[in-house]
């Protein structure tokens, strides 16, 4: 396992990798093992020369072979299918190593193990509906609400935030200054508003590839249709902002979440993603709707090394980590 968290998680991932490097040993094996089944059935349901019928029943697959309803055999057909339609080297491995996963899964600590289970069946269902949702590629396809918005973050992000503080309040003594639940509910908003960034930050991309992730309700107020969103951006500005504004929320949230832990290690693994997005989220507004919506903005990797060695260098003082979400932010 230790070659899966290192060569294969660092080259499918950014900041989680980085996070997972400061997290103690005994979070890292399930933190880092939950984020590659995770990232694998993302490959899976986003594999594009696939036809999204046999997406969806290859994730049902993977996603009943994790949660020990059927034989890790199923594997073979998956791995044969999709690894070698991978462009990405780094995920084709992935995908060839999903029976090691599953393996190292099966051994773990029951708790760990059904914790596990837990975040990838929601992460699954998530990605099941995804696929459905978006199976006509040829123009994009908008959610219908809202609340198909916040039900999308939850499943694919939001639960994660509750997967961690379940590891975190297991295996970190006097793991928080707040009671579990209230952790709970901070790391579920803090998850959502991650994977809004994702979301807004990705709009070109997905919108080419038929997926609109912003509400027709909302498009219909200000008289836009999907199709049309990349070509009147300024139009468009207004419901981005919006959801920029519920983003922000959410990492606000996950900070608070951040300055109720008491162990500095992973106090510094849970605030790092928030710095990076309120880096992202201000480069977004200040690039400006026309390049936010034609070129995917990311903070740069220096930014990025800069601030975990600003974070590791203070041992992840609250006062710091306040200091350097703010600026972030600006």
């Amino acid at each position: 396992m230790r070659s899966l968290h290192g060569s294969i998680l660092r080259n499918v991932s950014r900041s989680i990798y980085l996070s997972i490097r400061l997290l103690p040993a005994r979070l890292r094996r399930p933190v880092g093992l939950a984020y590659l089944l995770a990232r694998a059935t993302d490959t899976v349901a986003d594999t594009p020369q696939v036809v999204s019928e046999a997406r969806t029943e290859m994730l049902s697959d993977l996603a009943s072979v994790i949660l020990g309803d059927i034989s890790p055999d199923a594997l073979d057909n998956l791995v044969g299918t999709f690894a070698p339609l991978q462009t990405n080297r780094a995920e084709q491995r992935l995908i060839e190593e999903l029976p090691s996963c599953i393996g190292e899964m099966q051994r773990m600590d029951p708790a760990d193990r059904d914790d596990i289970r837990t975040v990838l069946g929601k992460i699954t269902q998530g990605q099941a509906l995804d696929v459905a949702r978006f199976a006509d590629a040829t123009e994009p396809h908008a959610l219908a609400t809202d609340l198909e918005l916040h039900e999308y973050t939850y499943l694919v992000a939001g639960c994660v935030g509750e997967f961690w503080t379940r590891l975190c309040f297991r295996h970190v003594h006097n793991f928080a200054d707040l009671p579990e639940g209230e952790m709970s509910d901070l790391g579920k908003r803090y998850g959502n508003g991650l994977q809004l960034i994702n979301i807004l930050r990705d709009a070109h991309s997905d919108l080419h590839a038929g997926r609109c992730y912003f509400p027709l309700q909302e498009l219909k107020e200000i008289g836009l249709e999907p199709a049309h969103i990349l070509a009147e951006p300024s139009r468009f500005e207004f419901i981005l902002e919006k959801w920029r504004d519920e983003a922000q929320h959410g990492l606000t949230a996950g900070m608070n979440y951040v300055h109720a832990i008491r162990n500095r290690r992973v106090r510094g693994a849970t605030a790092l993603p928030a710095l990076i997005g309120a880096r992202t989220l201000a480069l977004m507004r200040a690039a400006g709707p026309r390049t936010e919506l034609h070129r995917n903005i990311k903070t740069p990797r220096r930014e990025v090394r800069s601030m975990l060695w600003r974070v590791a260098g203070t041992l992840a003082s609250r006062e710091t980590l306040t200091k350097m979400f703010t600026a972030a932010l600006e």
